[in-house]
C-alpha cells in the first residue's frame, strides 16, 4: 500500500443499530458530524471517518497524486465491515463522494441524505449553463493552477466563493491555520472532482430513496446541481432551508440534523 494510504480511515463509531455512515465537507472532519452522532448513535450505528489528510488520518503530502476516488474507495472500505447496507449521509465534497459511492457500490447504500453535493458533473451532463456559468465566477485557469493551489490567495476565494465577500477574513486566525493545514488537500479534490465527467444516464442509476437540501442563500450553483440532480435521481424529498447558505451543516446544525434524522427514520420505517 502506498506509505500516504491508511489501510482504514480514522473514524467514530457509536452505537448499535441500522448503520449510518456521515461523509464530511472539504477542509472540515468528522468533527462537523459531532451532534448528529449524538442524534442517531441512540437507535443506530453510527460511523463518521475523517477523509483522507483530514482529522486523524496523516496529512496528504503535498506533490501526491490524487483523485476522489480515493476518498470514495476508502469510506467504501469503512463501511465494508457493517452489518447490511448503510443511510449515506454527506455535505458539499462529502456528498459527492457519498454519489460516487452509490454508484460503485449500490449494494452497500440503503439511502442518501445531501446537503449540496458538488457534483458538478451534472450540469455538464444537462448542459446547464446557469450553473457553469455562475461556477465559472472562481474555477478559472488560475484557480487551477498546480502552482498555487491550496495557498492562502486560493483558500480566500474558495472560502468566499461559498459563503460571500470577505468571510476568509472574518475566519478567526486559528481556524485560518487550520484550514490552510489541509488547503493543498481540498484544492486537489477540487481540481479533480471539476474534470469529473458522467453521462445523465450514469446518475440514473442510483436508485436509493434521496434527500436533497439547499440553503437559500447559497451560491446559484449550488442550487442547479440539486435541481439536476431531481431529474435524475429517485428524490422523495428535496427543501431549500431559508436563513442559512452552503455552510447550513455548521451553521444551522440543529436544523438540518432534524431534517436527516427524518429522512433516515422515514425509511426505516419501511424496512
Amino acid at each position: 500500500m502506498t506509505a500516504h494510504l491508511p489501510e482504514r480511515l480514522a473514524c467514530v463509531d457509536r452505537g448499535k443499530g441500522t448503520p449510518v455512515l456521515l461523509v464530511h465537507s472539504s477542509i472540515m472532519s468528522s468533527r462537523q458530524w459531532a451532534r448528529l452522532v449524538d442524534r442517531l448513535s441512540a437507535n443506530h450505528r453510527v460511523l463518521a471517518p475523517d477523509l483522507l489528510g483530514y482529522g486523524k488520518n496523516p496529512p496528504w503530502p503535498h506533490d501526491a497524486p490524487f483523485t476522489c476516488a480515493l476518498d470514495r474507495d476508502a469510506v467504501i472500505a469503512s463501511a465494508a465491515d457493517l452489518d447490511g447496507p448503510v443511510h449515506l449521509v454527506g455535505h458539499s465534497y462529502g456528498a459527492f463522494i457519498a454519489l460516487l459511492v452509490a454508484l460503485a457500490a449500490p449494494e452497500r447504500v440503503r439511502s442518501l441524505s445531501l446537503y449540496e453535493p458538488v457534483a458538478f458533473a451534472v450540469l455538464h451532463a444537462m448542459g446547464d449553463t446557469q450553473g457553469l456559468t455562475d461556477l465559472a465566477r472562481v474555477v478559472n485557469p488560475a484557480f487551477l493552477d498546480d502552482a498555487t493551489g491550496g495557498d492562502e490567495t486560493w483558500v480566500r476565494s474558495f472560502v468566499d466563493y461559498w459563503n460571500g465577500p470577505s468571510a476568509w477574513s472574518a475566519i478567526p486566525p486559528t481556524a485560518r491555520e487550520e484550514f490552510l493545514r489541509v488547503s493543498r488537500k481540498a484544492f486537489l479534490e477540487v481540481r479533480d472532482l471539476i474534470g469529473h465527467r458522467a453521462a445523465a444516464g450514469e446518475w440514473r442509476r442510483i436508485r436509493v430513496p434521496t434527500l436533497l437540501l439547499t440553503g437559500a442563500q447559497s451560491p446559484l450553483v449550488a442550487h442547479r446541481v440539486v435541481e439536476r440532480l431531481v431529474e435524475l435521481l429517485p428524490v422523495t424529498d428535496r427543501e431549500t432551508l431559508d436563513g442559512m447558505g452552503h455552510m447550513g451543516p455548521l451553521t444551522h446544525t440543529d436544523l438540518v440534523n432534524a431534517r436527516i434524522r427524518a429522512h433516515i427514520d422515514r425509511i426505516d420505517a419501511t424496512l
